[in-house]
């Protein structure tokens, strides 16, 4: 029997009037409070759903049908992708009604949300060892901020306030590769999965802590990146500086024990993955 594969909830849209779904492959809509299916959608065409009081509509062929649901799960019937906000996305699209607006949230597998957060956050043409400690840096902060955004109904965001996430379109075979080759990996401080900030350079010199948390892996120490203008919080790695040291030999693991002080690797339980 196959494990299950664990899966992060990523917040696409939150309070919007309507969504534009699809499906690359004949998809369906089902029911989420009872798990009934509501209908069944065309492979790439194009729908909208929108609140209809404490439910919702789907726009279909110029008309509006009632959904008898405040809750709805948009998925591909067999591999296939599901598109919101122009982009496609492996995983489930979730559609919520809360209070007359609608959040859209795609459920997707851990290393499938990595797989669209390298490349969304670090240049694909960049190193490959960059790209690797990129995506072990991504892991660990989504593992250790699950439940973040809680109270609108998903893990994180999919944006530089959580993690830049493009879904599977933004995906490329190099990126791809490099979270293929580091599975699972997760950096740990005391035997815990740690709050890997990064941002995109930190100006010479990084910033020791974290928002007036006191996180003894956090330290200050040269970025490697002198000579880009500081762009972000300055807070663990700098992305230019991992990809300055990829280009001097260092793998993605000395990159990552550079930047995050006193560390270890950990490989996630592998009861959690395919």
């Amino acid at each position: 029997m196959a494990s299950p594969c664990f899966a992060i909830k990523i917040g696409l849209q939150t309070a919007v009037d309507s969504s534009a779904i699809g499906t690359s492959v004949k998809g369906t809509i089902i029911d989420a409070n009872t798990n009934h299916t509501i209908c069944d959608l065309d492979a790439m065409k194009g729908y909208e759903i929108k609140p209809y009081h404490n439910l919702m509509a789907i726009l279909y062929n110029g008309t509006y049908y009632k959904i008898n649901s405040d809750n709805i799960v948009i998925k591909p019937v067999g591999a296939g992708f599901v598109s919101a906000k122009g982009k496609w996305y492996r995983g489930i699209i979730m559609i919520q009604n809360k209070n007359g607006k609608l959040t859209v949230i795609n459920n997707v597998p851990l290393e499938d949300y990595i797989r669209g957060v390298v490349p969304s956050e670090m240049p694909s043409g960049w190193e490959t060892e960059a790209h690797k400690a990129q995506a072990i840096a991504a892991r660990s902060y989504a593992l250790a901020n699950l439940g973040k955004r809680a109270k609108f109904g998903y893990d994180l965001k999919d944006t530089p306030e959580d993690q830049a996430y493009g879904g599977a379109s933004k995906e490329t075979a190099d990126t791809n590769y490099a979270v293929d080759e580091t599975k699972g990996i997760v950096l740990t401080y005391n035997m815990k999965v740690i709050n890997a900030y990064y941002s995109a350079s930190a100006g010479g010199q990084t910033t020791a802590g974290g928002w007036g948390a006191d996180l003894p892996y956090l330290r200050s120490v040269p970025s490697f990146d002198e000579n880009i203008k500081k762009n972000g919080h300055g807070v663990g790695m700098s992305q230019h500086g991992a990809n300055n040291l990829a280009k001097q030999g260092y793998n993605a693991y000395q990159i990552l024990q550079y930047f995050y002080k006193d560390v270890k690797f950990a490989k996630v339980n592998p009861q959690s993955y395919n």
